[in-house]
């Protein structure tokens, strides 16, 4: 039973996440709070030529205006951001919790488990009001589970090179 504590960190920012997705958009969009309190106007000239399609929809400026623009972007760095910790966490839990497992075994198992929740994720969205479930979000939190997992393998790496 000891060994759950070593999975606290991730199993909270697995609950983050659940709650974030049990949100309907409106309860999460930031635009409001960054018209009021941040002039981003001055970006509007940087990013105006820059357009993303993005799950069947043109991202730029002229759409969304340049709040949105912007929320786009750390929304999107949020899932990246997020799921890196998840399964740094969870490879922190793997190996105080299981020592006699491989390197590799856990890499793959932290990973694997991280981006199982990002499926799970993406489904529980499904059921929420005004929100849609979308695979390339998937995809984005694999992209910050395999960032986790080239720095664990470098750290590792340097690690095993030092005690040669």
């Amino acid at each position: 039973m000891k060994k759950v504590v070593y999975f606290i960190p991730a199993i909270i920012m697995m609950g983050i996440v659940f709650y974030s997705s049990s949100q309907e958009y409106q309860e999460q969009d930031i635009r409001p709070l960054l018209k009021q309190y941040v002039d981003l106007s001055f970006l509007t000239p940087l990013f105006e030529n820059i357009r993303i399609s993005y799950h069947n929809n043109i991202v730029s400026v002229e759409t969304h205006g340049i709040e949105g623009f912007i929320e786009f972007f750390l929304r999107k760095g949020a899932h990246v951001t997020v799921f890196l910790l998840i399964c740094l966490f969870l490879y922190y839990g793997i190996t105080k919790s299981f020592a006699q497992l491989s390197d590799f075994s856990k890499l793959c198992f932290a990973f694997f488990v991280t981006v199982l929740y990002a499926l799970f994720d993406e489904w529980h969205q499904s059921l929420t009001p005004n929100r849609t479930p979308y695979i390339g979000d998937v995809w984005l939190d694999s992209l910050g589970a395999s960032l986790a997992i080239l720095f664990i393998w470098i750290v590792l790496h340097f690690r095993t090179k030092k005690t040669q």
